[in-house]
C-alpha cells in the first residue's frame, strides 16, 4: 500500500487495541466467573493472570508484525510462516466468527444496558441498529471512522477511571479480609478457576487487534508493536482494577450469572438513579468496542478475498480505497449472531477456536527465528522483549487452555472444528476450481 494510504496513526492504532479489548467481556464475565469462584483473591489474580499472559502474545505479535506488516493478522503470519492452508484457516474463522460474534455481542449488551434504563425498548433491535449505523460510517470514510474511534475510547477509559475511583472510596463495600485465604488457593488449583479463564481469555481478546489493519498504520514496523504492547498494559490495569471493585462494592448473590454486572456495583456506588445514568453511559461507550472491531474484522475478510479467488469479490476496494464490501459481510454475519446467539456458549467457542490460531502465531517467532530469510530486505530490528520466556509462557497458557476446552466444553470446542472443516471445504474448492480454470485456458 503506498504510503499516502497509510492514514492510521500510532495513537488510532493503540486506541483500537484498548477498544478491541475493553467490550463485553469487562462488563459481562464477572457474572459467570463466580458460578465457581468467589473469592476476591482468585478474581483479582484471575484477571491480572490474564494480563500477563496477553502482554507475553502482545510482544510476539510485535516482532511478527514488524516483520510481516500486511494486515491480515494471523491469516498473514501463518500463511507466511507454515503454509497458506493454515493461514486461510485463521482468516476463515476471523472472518467468519471471530469479529462478527464479538461484534454481536457487544452490540447484544450495549441493548442490554439500554433496556435496563428504558425498558420498553428491544435490545436485539437496539444491537442491530448500532451495528448497521456503524458499518455505513466505517464503509464511507477511515478517516471519520479513526476519529470516532479515537473519541469514543478516550470516553470509555474516563469512565471506567471514574467507576474504579468512586468505588475506591466508596462506603458501600463488602467485607474484605486482607490475609490470603486458604479457600483462594483451593479455587486457583480448581476446574472452574480454568474454565473462568475462557472468559478472561474472551476479555482479553483483542490485544492483537493492531495487526489486522499493519497495512494501514503509519512505520507500521515501530508502531504496530508499540501500539500492542502500550494498549495491551493500560487494558491490564483498568481490568484488575476494576474487577476488584466490582468485587468489594456489590454482593455476590447480585452479580452471579447477570450478563449486566457492572450495573450491580454502580447501583451500590452511586445510587439506583447513578446505576442508571451508568448503565447508559456504558451502552453509549460499547459503541466504541462494535466500532473498532467494525473497523478491524474486514481487514481480514479482505486479505482472504485478493488471495482466495472463489472469494474474489471481497478483496475488492471502493472509491476511497475501503473494503466496503467485506465490511458489509460482516455486518450480516454479526446480524445472525445477534438474532440466533447466547452469550455463554459463544464466548466458551470463541476462546477455543481463536486461541487454536493464536497458539500457532506465537511459536510462529521460534519459526521466524530459524528462518531469517522470510524477512522482508527492510524488516524492523524489534525483537520479542524476554524472548524465549515471554513466548513460551504464552504458548503453555494457550495449551492448557485448549486441553481445559475440550475436557469441560466439548460442545463448543467441536464447534470449532466443525468450522476449520467448512474452512477446509472452502479452500480446497478453491484449488479445484483454479486447476480446471488453469485446464481451459491452455
Amino acid at each position: 500500500m503506498d504510503s499516502h494510504k497509510k492514514r492510521i496513526s500510532f495513537t488510532t492504532a493503540t486506541s483500537i487495541v484498548i477498544a478491541n479489548m475493553i467490550g463485553t467481556g469487562v462488563f459481562t464475565s464477572l457474572g459467570f466467573q463466580l458460578f465457581g469462584i468467589k473469592n476476591i483473591y482468585s478474581i483479582v489474580l484471575l484477571w491480572l493472570l490474564g494480563g500477563i499472559i496477553s502482554l507475553c502474545g502482545a510482544l510476539s505479535y510485535g516482532e511478527l508484525g514488524a516483520a510481516f506488516p500486511r494486515s491480515g493478522g494471523e491469516y498473514n503470519y501463518l500463511s507466511k510462516l507454515y503454509h497458506p492452508f493454515v493461514g486461510f484457516l485463521s482468516g476463515w474463522v476471523s472472518a467468519t466468527v471471530g469479529f462478527a460474534a464479538p461484534v454481536a455481542l457487544s452490540a447484544m449488551l450495549l441493548g442490554g444496558y439500554f433496556t435496563k434504563v428504558f425498558t420498553y425498548f428491544d435490545a436485539k433491535l437496539i444491537a442491530a441498529t448500532v451495528v448497521i449505523t456503524l458499518t455505513a460510517i466505517h464503509a464511507l470514510s477511515v478517516k471519520h471512522g479513526s476519529r470516532f474511534q479515537n473519541i469514543f475510547t478516550a470516553l470509555k477509559i474516563i469512565l471506567i477511571l471514574v467507576i474504579i475511583t468512586a468505588g475506591l472510596f466508596s462506603t458501600h463495600t463488602q467485607t474484605t479480609s486482607l490475609v490470603t485465604e486458604t479457600k483462594a488457593l483451593d479455587e486457583i488449583f480448581s476446574p472452574s478457576f480454568a474454565v473462568s479463564l475462557f472468559f478472561v481469555s474472551y476479555s482479553y481478546s483483542g490485544w492483537n487487534a493492531a495487526a489486522y489493519i499493519a497495512s494501514e498504520i503509519k512505520d507500521a514496523s515501530k508502531n504496530l508493536p508499540r501500539a500492542l504492547f502500550i494498549g495491551t498494559l493500560l487494558v491490564t490495569v483498568l481490568y484488575v482494577l476494576l474487577n476488584y471493585v466490582f468485587m468489594i462494592t456489590a454482593p455476590i448473590s447480585e452479580m452471579i450469572g447477570q450478563p449486566e454486572v457492572a450495573y450491580f456495583p454502580a447501583q451500590h456506588i452511586f445510587g439506583n438513579a447513578g446505576a442508571n445514568i451508568i448503565s447508559m453511559v456504558i451502552a453509549l461507550l460499547l459503541v466504541s468496542s462494535v466500532s473498532s472491531m467494525i473497523m478491524v474484522g474486514p481487514r481480514v475478510i479482505h486479505a482472504i478475498g485478493e488471495d482466495i479467488k472463489i472469494l474474489g469479490f471481497l478483496g475488492k476496494l471502493n472509491s476511497s480505497h475501503i473494503p466496503a464490501k467485506a465490511i458489509i459481510t460482516q455486518c450480516i454475519i454479526t446480524l445472525f449472531f445477534i438474532e440466533t446467539s447466547t452469550f455463554e456458549q459463544v464466548i466458551t467457542y470463541l476462546g477455543f477456536t481463536l486461541n487454536l490460531f493464536t497458539f500457532f502465531t506465537v511459536l510462529g517467532v521460534f519459526v521466524l527465528r530459524q528462518r531469517q530469510k522470510l524477512l522482508p530486505q527492510d524488516h524492523s530490528n524489534f525483537k520479542t522483549w524476554g524472548y524465549p520466556i515471554t513466548t513460551i509462557v504464552f504458548l503453555l497458557f494457550g495449551l492448557w487452555l485448549m486441553v481445559y476446552g475440550i475436557v469441560y466444553k466439548p460442545t463448543e470446542s467441536l464447534l470449532g472444528f466443525a468450522t476449520l472443516a467448512i474452512g477446509a471445504i472452502v479452500y480446497f474448492s478453491n484449488i479445484t476450481i483454479n486447476k480446471i480454470n488453469s485446464k481451459i485456458n491452455s
